[in-house]
Order: C-alpha cells, then structure tokens, then sequence
C-alpha cells in the first residue's frame, strides 16, 4: 500500500493521537531504513532510542525466531525461565535487587510509584519541572508539563514539582516525601543532563527523609550514554531505576530493577501484568543485553558522541549542544525544528526529531559506523543550510 493510501485508511481507522512524519517505513537493517518505494533513509531516532542496536540486530532477531517455535507465552501464573533470568541478568548489571516486569516505560513509571507508596504509605511523589515519565495516570501526573497534564485533570494526587536544582530539590523533599523521581538526563524535555550537584542533593534529602530515589533510565539506560546505565557515570546510586525502550530489542517490555530499599516493598497480588517478560520478548532482551553490555560498542559510544557535538557546535544556526553519549540535543537559533525535521526527512532522507520549537534530538544506533556518523553529519549541515536559507 502506498503512503497516500495507508493514510486514509489510518483517518478512517485510527484514532488520530500521533503526528507523524510523512514516511512509511517498511524495511530496516543496521542504521538504515527503507520506505516502500525502495529509498533508503539514515535512522538517527531509532525509533526514539528504541533500536539501539540497529534495525534487526541479528542476535535479537534469532532469539525471536528460535523462542516462537518454542513457547510464546505462558502467563505469569506459570514459571518461564526466560523471564526470571532476565530478571537475574538486569540485577546483577544494576542495583542487586529485584525486578518488576511490565511492557513499557509508563508501566515501569507505575510500578516504581506503587512501590514507594507502599514502603512510605500516604508519602508524595516529588518530581522535577521539564521532566516527563510518560502518559498513563500516574506517570502524566509525575510528568509537570501543563501541555500535557491539563487536558486530562483531574491527575492522581500526591504528586510534588521541583526544580532541577540541588535547591530546588532540597526544597521539594521533606518527612512526606515517599520518593524522588528523575530523569538523569531529560529526553523529551529537549536532552538536559540533570546537573550532578541536584543528583547528589536528591541522593542526600532521600536519605534523610527516609524516601527512595527512582532514577527514570527509560531512555538513556542500555548504553545509550556509554555505560549500560546512565547513573553509573554520575557518581549517585538511587534506589531503583526504569528501564524500557531498547531493553528488549524492538520488543515492548519495561522494567523496574530495585535495590535493598525497595526490593521487598510489593508483595503477591499487588501488582501484576498478564505479558510482563514472557518468553519471546524475555529472550529477546536477554539477547539485546548481552550485545549492548560490550566493552567495545560502549567505548565508542562517547567518542561518537563527542565528535558529532564538536561537528554540530561548528555549524552556522546551531547553538546550545548537548547530551551524553549517543543522546545528544541542539537548538536552532532560528527556531522551527519540526520544520526542519521534516525537510531533513524529505529532503535529506535523514530521520531526526523535534523534541519542541527551537530543540533537534539525536539518537542515533550504538552501532553506527564511522562512515555512517560522517554520511548522518553531512545530511544535517544540508538540512540546517537549507533551514537557514528560507
């Protein structure tokens, strides 16, 4: 079916929550996609740092292929020794706790809510301004973006903003306080690291107050930052972190991995998911950890990463370059980055996002070559040349 086609069928059918940018994509390899007249277009999204590895990373897609002729789901009524080994390998690479399984990030989110207030019952949910965790009641309401909140109030109560300040934090955070919830760098806030001295304080009021620190990981856990966690690089140890996105390889599936704090704080028929890590996408993030936690893919990641923000600092029209790793963001003096999305996309065939008027986000495979990188950097200087020239 051709793109004109396919979406007049999506306006009958499909109720209109997403805008999307006019491409179909209908095949994917590595860092490349392809639409369904055969043009070939660089992936620098990966369907928003989703396909880390790649399009069909090969060990993921065998993992897929060899457990469907086996067993795809049993429910979680039943032991299945993908699942609970998954949750072995997630402990052992994070915080030696346990893990709650769902299928997304805003799941994940859930789950790490209902653990704090069951270890502090009554206690708020502090979270920082900018910040989002997703779209379901209790991760929109830890999410403090009017835009996004005001349709749907009233939102779950109990939930507290503070600013991305270790003042702003120390303020937020008292006796009630049942946990503190952060992205450490925030992705759809336009890619700002959390600075390290709002982490510490975060770190500190917690302890004080005897609430748990939640790290949000769901978009730059799984190397995306150049370590398989993204605290692991800020010194600051939370009790328990949210993964999701690329965890299962293109499958969905979220996760909450705890420490000692909240590792017993839920108990059976607390909570419950009838797909949580059953066997086909449990093997296929066993399969997608075992390639990213890689000494020399995660070496390369900040290289990367440093040599395409020098590149795009040298652009005329960019300013305010950011990020860590392969998650880097940058702002358009001239503004209108959906604009230039769009023209990168049909233009360049070159696959980026707005994450709002002026901010262009970067999330490009931890797989990209170097001949790629160079390819990615040259389509972009067209793009935002082409952008200024209008």
């Amino acid at each position: 079916m051709n793109l004109t086609d396919l979406q007049a069928l999506e306006r009958q059918s499909v109720v209109g929550t997403y805008a999307r940018l006019p491409l179909q994509i209908v095949r994917g390899s590595g860092s490349w996609v392809w639409d369904e007249d055969g043009n070939q277009y660089l992936d620098l999204l990966c369907g928003i740092s989703v396909t880390n590895l790649g399009h069909c990373h090969p060990d993921v897609v065998d993992a897929i292929r060899d457990q469907a002729r086996t067993l795809i789901h049993a429910s979680n009524l039943f032991y299945t020794e993908p699942g609970i080994r998954l949750a072995e390998r997630l402990s052992k690479s994070s915080l030696g706790g346990r893990v709650i399984f769902g299928n997304s990030g805003a799941e994940a989110v859930e789950a790490a809510i209902k653990c704090a207030r069951r270890a502090k019952p009554g206690g708020e949910i502090v979270s920082l301004e900018n910040g989002f965790h997703g779209r379901t009641y209790g991760a929109l309401s830890a999410t403090h973006q009017e835009s996004k909140q005001a349709p749907f109030a009233p939102l779950v109560g109990g939930f507290k903003p503070a600013a991305a300040t270790a003042e702003g934090i120390a303020a937020a955070v008292g006796p009630n306080t049942a946990a503190v919830l952060i992205e450490v760098i925030q992705g759809e806030g336009g890619v700002h690291p959390v600075q390290a001295a709002a982490l510490e304080a975060a770190r500190a009021a917690c302890d004080q107050h005897g609430s748990a620190l939640i790290f949000d990981e769901i978009q730059t856990g799984m190397g995306r930052t150049g370590t398989l966690w993204a605290y692991q690089q800020t010194g600051v140890v939370p009790d328990a972190i949210t993964v999701a996105k690329a965890l299962g390889g293109g499958l969905p599936i979220g996760a909450l991995i705890t420490g000692e704090r909240l590792q017993d704080a839920l108990v059976a028929g607390d909570h419950g998911s009838t797909f949580a890590a059953g066997p086909l996408v449990a093997q296929a993030a066993l399969a997608a950890l075992a390639a990213t936690d890689d000494e020399h893919l995660l070496g390369r990641v900040e290289m990367l990463g440093e040599r395409i923000r020098t590149r795009l600092s040298e652009m005329p029209g960019v300013t305010g370059v950011r990020g860590r790793g392969l998650m880097i963001g940058f702002d358009l003096e001239h503004g209108d980055a959906p604009g230039l999305a769009i023209s990168a996309l049909t233009e360049q065939r070159l696959i980026v996002n707005a994450t709002g008027p002026s901010t262009v986000r970067l999330l490009p495979p931890l797989t990209i070559d170097d001949d790629e990188v160079s390819e990615g950097l040259t389509r972009i200087a067209s793009a935002i040349a082409n952008h200024n020239a209008r």
